[in-house]
């Protein structure tokens, strides 16, 4: 063989002693072959530097190995995580990540251009909101599509998401042994999907339990919004017994504008609890009470969720529900 001639699995076939559709079937993921021939295979592989061609198996399989993945502008500060995992679980499907940022409702027009553009075998959709008719597109072009952390009942659509009102409860449940007279709700934005389930069940299940006392500010998710919302509610009125907060980020916010401007003590004056179970929200200066999401089990549901839609067409839309963990931290007052 000479040095600059290409190796192909022709090649790789009779150096390894087996069939060319040995080769082809060990580097084309989901079909059988024993471990013995995949282990021969890619050990006289490596040793050839040979390299499938990616535009052959995809004429062949008719699939581009493209996955796209939209994430909001305004995403979750556990994002970066949630990313990583779907980055790492879908290279082991042999899927690539094509990543998309929709920053406002006039972008889907062209984001949604630009997925059809680039033939994509997929779509996983992190804190993007799509109205029903924007869903049905993706049905149309034939591309499946998952939409993590998101609860669409009345869609048909696929969906993974962590149990938000289960966390909730617990939450609230975690508030209430101090017997808190008043609470504070600090939601996300209004056309956040998820901000507005979890101001939802946290407003029906206090209203549920007699509570009156209970008003609502909105953020932005952002740890300065947490901080404006809660410097500007106590401008006119008096702490809250409890915060309830979209997210951790918010929460630390909270906890900070207290520190620093306020002459409250938490736990003791006031309660704060958080939600998802970022990083910083176990720093030792912090230490919020929240739930914990459990993203590395969401971020494979989603991933095989939309592989079995990939190679199965058919297959009906289906709801995954996650439960998260509660880190009980030092953020809420105790009896």
């Amino acid at each position: 063989m000479t040095k600059n001639k290409k190796v192909t699995s022709y090649d790789v076939a009779r150096e390894a002693g087996v069939s060319q559709s040995a080769v082809s079937r060990v580097f084309r993921p989901g079909l059988s072959v024993s471990q013995k021939t995949r282990e021969k295979v890619m050990a006289t592989a490596n040793k050839m530097g040979y390299r499938p061609n990616a535009i052959a198996r995809m004429l062949i399989t008719k699939q581009s190995g493209m996955v796209a993945v939209i994430v909001s502008s305004r995403a979750n500060e556990n994002y970066p995580e949630v990313l990583s995992q779907v980055s790492k679980q879908l290279a082991a499907r042999n899927k690539r990540v094509l990543l998309f940022t929709l920053d406002d409702a006039e972008g889907v027009d062209d984001l949604f251009e630009q997925i059809w553009t680039f033939q994509v075998d997929g779509v996983i959709a992190l804190a993007a909101h799509f109205e029903s008719q924007r869903l049905a597109q993706f049905e149309q072009h034939q591309v499946p599509v998952v939409l993590y952390n998101r609860n669409v009942p009345d869609a048909s659509a696929n969906t993974v998401c962590c149990n938000h009102e289960q966390g909730i409860k617990q939450l609230l449940a975690e508030l209430k042994l101090s017997n808190p007279q008043s609470y504070l709700v600090l939601s996300g934005p209004k056309d956040s999907d998820v901000a507005n389930e979890r101001r939802e069940i946290a407003l029906d299940l206090l209203k549920k339990s007699g509570e009156k006392n209970v008003h609502v500010l909105y953020g932005d998710y952002t740890y300065q919004s947490g901080r404006d919302c809660l410097a500007k509610w106590l401008e006119k009125h008096p702490a809250p017994d409890a915060v309830v907060c979209s997210n951790d980020t918010m929460a630390i916010g909270v906890i900070d504008e207290i520190r620093e401007n306020h002459n409250i003590h938490i736990p003791n004056d006031m309660s704060v609890v958080g939600f998802d179970g970022i990083a910083s929200s176990f720093w030792q200066s912090y230490q919020v009470t929240t739930i914990k999401q459990p993203v590395e089990q969401l971020v494979k549901a989603a991933v095989d969720m939309l592989i079995e839609h990939i190679e199965n067409s058919d297959s009906p839309p289906e709801a995954r529900v996650l439960t998260g963990t509660l880190i009980k931290g030092n953020s809420v007052k105790r009896p």
